[in-house]
Formats: structure tokens, sequence, C-alpha cells
């Protein structure tokens, strides 16, 4: 099941159709986040915990949420969503290319940033990207992402502790895990982990559980913003 929670109705009746065409899965549009989560009472599914969401029936696998009006950062939304349905993806549907938003939001749980501007499409293929394991974003996103992990270590790769000691000190993830933590930071989905690594994708699952476990995340987003934060990658 595919989420829309967006206050204008002309674009959720939009994203619904195209999303639909496209042969995607059940498509349920919302206003507000709060009305998202009325519909999961109403079902008897709220609240559930990150290790029975997946796979769950009327549980939806991506959740494309506008940025909050009057310029707002929707981070509210993102923690309610992941709150109450752990293991969901949420692309940000967005204005705004804003730094600290973006960074904010990837800590709360984001996978995905689009801006408003992108076609139809796009919005459509950002979404099987999701659901495959990447992290869409819209170019000039990315771009401040980049920047972002440029500038936010001051230390030069030499300078910086290795890997296995900043894990110790950290969390203990595997050399395993650590190169398939490199790779979804490479941006590489899980296809193309399995492909890279020889593993199969069975495989690479559960790796990556075990990453989120790990690092208490459970977002690739957030594998990667925390990882970065950490040092361990």
């Amino acid at each position: 099941m595919i989420w829309i929670i967006d206050t204008h109705e002309k674009l959720r009746k939009t994203l619904r159709e195209a999303l639909a065409l496209s042969g995607s899965d059940e498509v349920e549009a919302f206003p507000t986040c709060k009305d998202a989560i009325e519909s999961l009472k109403r079902n008897g599914l709220y609240p559930i915990h990150c290790e029975t969401v997946q796979g769950t029936v009327g549980l939806p696998a991506v959740v494309i949420l506008e940025v909050g009006p009057q310029g707002t950062s929707g981070l509210e939304d993102i923690r309610l969503l992941k709150s109450a349905i752990p293991d969901t993806e949420i692309l940000m549907f967005t204005t705004s290319d804003d730094r600290d938003r973006i960074f904010e939001a990837i800590s709360a749980g984001a996978s995905g940033f689009l801006l408003k501007k992108e076609s139809v499409d796009r919005i459509v293929s950002a979404v099987e990207e999701i659901k495959d394991g990447g992290v869409p974003m819209s170019p000039e996103i990315a771009r401040q992402v980049i920047n972002q992990f440029k500038n936010s270590d001051p230390q030069s790769p030499n300078d910086r502790e290795p890997a296995s000691e900043s894990v110790g000190k950290t969390v203990p993830l595997s050399e395993q895990e650590l190169n398939v933590l490199n790779l979804l930071a490479d941006g590489l989905t899980r296809k193309e982990i399995s492909i890279q690594l020889g593993l199969s994708p069975h495989t690479i699952d559960n790796y990556i559980r075990r990453i989120y476990k790990k690092l208490h995340v459970c977002t690739v987003g957030g594998a990667v913003a925390k990882a970065f934060r950490e040092g361990l990658i």
C-alpha cells in the first residue's frame, strides 16, 4: 500500500491516479497526517511496533509526505508516522531545499526528498526506487546532502579513527554490515548490493535489518545519517 499525505486535493488526486495507472499497490490519500493515523485506529492497526510491521495488511510500504504548510518542517509528521508505523519508508515532498530541514528530516526517519517541481512520472519512479531500497532525491537536494557531508567533518580521512575502533566505541557492526552500510551510503539498491557482494537479496535484507537494530533506526536514510555522525563510514 502507498499513502499520499498532502493538503492539496487536486495534487492528491493526480498522484493517486498516476500511481494506480503505474500498477502500484493500493493507494490511499489523506489531507493530513492526523487523518492518516485516524484511519489506522479505525482499522485496529495503531499502535504497531517495528518488528510486526513488515507484511502487515493495511499498512503502507511508502508514504509520500508533504512538508507542512507555512514553511513548517514536517518533522512532527515524520515522527508521528515512524512511531505508528516504523517500517514504512517516507518520501518527503517539498518546495524547499533548505539544508537544515533536510538533515533534521533524515534524522527523524525520512527516506527520500523530491521537490514539488518534479514531474509526476519522477514521483512514481521514486516510489519504486524507495521500495527497492534506494534513496531518491531531487538533484538540488542531493547536492545539499553531499555538501553537508563534505563540510561536517573538519578532519581529513587520514586523521579519522579506523572504522573498527570507531565501531567498538559506538555500535558493534560487523565487517560485512559495514560493507553493506557503505554501499547503501553510495546509493546502491538492495539488488545492486547483492550482486556486488555476491549474496542473495534475502541475505542483504537480513544485514540491513541488523544494521537498523544496532543503529536504532528504521530507514536507509536514518542509518546513513547516523553512520556519518558516528564516523562509521
